[in-house]
């Protein structure tokens, strides 16, 4: 199956953002439903991606080898645990400088916010903070804790995890 131009792009968004969910696809394809994009993936791409048992898209072996994109999670085959190496956007990668580490006490969105202005002079809305932790959580690097308000903290070393910014 030879694909297009368009759908060898956004292939390289699955395999770089994966696992990730049809929301997080809409907003970087610029489309209108997370119906569109199943339809598109369905479509377009139905030989190069598959969902995971938390319903989450993640792209084929073969998905990898066609596009020059580095995955978006990469993990120590050695280990069972968190991914050895991400490739975040880059408010992600802010993010994980910032949170609390896995032995420290996991923090609200509100708190992660105000650690993002301080350091990085930075304003980014309390639903992007929370959406990105939200990701960072499905690539296996955050923990959520519930209390009063969910709360969220590293599940690895900060020294253990190596970041990349994507474009």
């Amino acid at each position: 199956m030879t694909l297009s131009e368009e759908a060898t792009e956004r292939l390289a968004d699955v395999v770089e953002l994966q696992p990730t969910k049809n929301s997080e696809l809409q907003d970087r394809w610029d489309m209108e439903s997370g119906s569109e994009v199943h339809q598109f993936l369905e479509n377009e791409l139905g030989d190069y991606y598959f969902r995971d048992d938390n319903s989450l898209i993640r792209a084929t072996a073969e998905a990898n080898d066609l596009v020059d994109v580095e995955p978006g999670i990469e993990s120590d085959p050695e280990s069972d645990g968190a991914p050895s190496r991400i490739r975040v956007p880059e408010l992600h990668a802010q993010i994980v400088s910032v949170l609390a580490g896995p032995d420290e006490e996991s923090e609200s969105v509100v708190s992660v916010l105000h650690a993002l202005r301080d350091e990085y002079d930075v304003d980014p809305e309390a639903e992007d903070v929370r959406s990105s932790l939200q990701s960072l959580r499905r690539k296996g690097v955050v923990d959520v804790e519930y209390r009063t308000v969910p709360t969220f903290r590293l599940t690895v070393e900060r020294d253990d995890l190596e970041v990349s910014v994507s474009e």
